[in-house]
């Protein structure tokens, strides 16, 4: 059912949330950049052969491997695994998909959409970023102005600038 994340000999494992070990799975992520934020370790897992059905709400890093019918609630990171599929409305801080997504998904920081993830319905975030060989069907509605840092790009020029010969 869920999982919790722990660290064993550099490799992950995942440990029953009683307590309990059970087939010890290795659990390998999408990398999470330097740049975005983390909202540390994985506080639950769902893995591959688990069907849910309802609505979830929780803090942290919860990662998804399985099947998800319903509602997702976060300030935290949501991590779609490439054999999930998932049918939600979402509302998170980060969201990292390489699984199959339906639905509403509204982001507090970004999404992350990595190959061969398949998407349809509804971003809104203010920052997306999809791999070659996503397959996006849907709209995406970025409503923040982003900060740019340092200085403007100039993209228009005049016509001198532009055929001067040096």
């Amino acid at each position: 059912m869920f999982f919790k994340k722990r660290e064993e000999n550099g490799q992950d494992k995942a440990e029953m949330s009683q307590g309990e070990e059970k087939e010890s799975a290795v659990v390998d992520g999408p990398v999470i950049s330097a740049s975005q934020p983390e909202s540390g370790d994985i506080i639950a897992f769902v893995g591959e052969e688990v069907t849910f059905k309802g609505t979830i709400r929780y803090q942290g890093t919860v990662r998804v491997d399985g099947r998800l019918e319903g509602e997702i609630y976060t300030d935290g990171s949501l991590i779609i695994g490439q054999k999930a599929v998932i049918a939600a409305k979402i509302h998170a801080g980060t969201i990292m998909c390489q699984g199959q997504l339906t639905g509403d998904i509204e982001a507090k920081h970004r999404v992350k959409l990595l190959s061969p993830a398949v998407f349809v319905g509804t971003i809104t975030a203010p920052l997306l970023s999809m791999d070659e060989g996503v397959l996006f069907n849907g709209t995406c509605n970025m409503p923040q102005k982003i900060e740019r840092k340092g200085k403007e790009t100039k993209l228009v020029i005049s016509v001198e600038e532009a055929v001067k010969v040096k």
